[in-house]
């Protein structure tokens, strides 16, 4: 008797389509599809919701994950991951963080089992030792490493990024004295004619364009990283390693904060 697994909720159906894409090509999503008889009628080009748009369908047609999980087979076997288990292992992991829920593990023999479905939050704790794992070895902010905590990763790494992204907003506002957010909030307090804060002493043209630079660096982070419920991420978000790489730049903006100047007002 064939098993049937359980739907997947949507919230946790995109992130293991983004885990999916992340891992391999365009070109191999349709061999791989072709590979389970199955046809893509979404018309998307980006990967994840190309993933998304067909597997959502199938659920509310069936009932149940299971073209899902007979895709994820047939993507992932262990066999094509000799020599780099820890790359199969780490992918694996993502995604039971999502599976779990629904009451769904893939185990490393490749084959996906129904297990009791979780009720806490010890997956998210693990993700949060795998994007700890990642960030060794870099000098981060102590201020940055609090919003890596369990109850912030328990969605998605974007949350994470996006709780420090606000935190470093806050800090520039603290020191400067400056209200407002995001580009407006840096051009008042980095202003190189009247500014509050202040990366050198701004005597030189060097110093002038140091201090623009960071200032670039500043907005730059506030552009890039939006509020997910008020606006889609304008750049592809790529799990934690993107993750990793915009805290390890909020952490240098930190670390450049602390060393700023207030500038007295008179």
């Amino acid at each position: 008797m064939i098993k049937r697994f359980p739907e997947i909720p949507p919230v946790h159906l995109e992130n293991i389509c983004r885990i999916l894409g992340e891992e391999t090509t365009g070109a191999r999503i349709g061999q791989h599809l072709d590979s389970c008889g199955l046809t893509d009628t979404t018309n998307e080009s980006t990967k994840w919701r190309r993933l998304s748009g067909i597997f959502s369908e199938l659920q509310k047609t069936h009932r149940c994950s299971n073209h899902l999980c007979r895709f994820i087979k047939a993507m992932l076997p262990p066999t094509n991951y000799i020599g780099r288990r820890e790359l199969f292992e780490e992918i694996r992991s993502d995604l039971n963080q999502n599976l779990v829920f629904c009451g769904i593990e893939y185990r490393e023999d490749g084959e996906f089992h129904k297990i009791t479905p979780a009720k806490t939050l010890s997956e998210a704790e693990r993700r949060f030792e795998t994007l700890i794992k990642k960030l060794k070895g870099r000098t981060m902010h102590p201020e940055i490493l609090k919003y890596c905590k369990t109850e912030l990763l328990q969605d998605n790494y974007f949350h994470a990024v996006f709780e420090a992204n606000k935190g470093l907003a806050q800090r520039i506002r603290i020191l400067s004295g400056c209200e407002g957010d995001g580009a407006k909030l840096v051009d008042a307090a980095f202003s190189v004619r009247s500014p509050h804060l202040a990366f050198n002493t701004l005597q030189t043209e060097t110093e002038q364009s140091e201090h623009k630079g960071l200032a670039q660096l500043l907005k730059g982070c506030f552009t890039a990283i939006r509020n997910p419920l008020a606006h889609e991420p304008k750049l592809l978000w790529q799990g934690s390693e993107d993750a990793v790489d915009y805290l390890t730049l909020l952490s240098l903006m930190r670390r450049k904060l602390d060393l700023a100047v207030v500038i007295p007002r008179i």
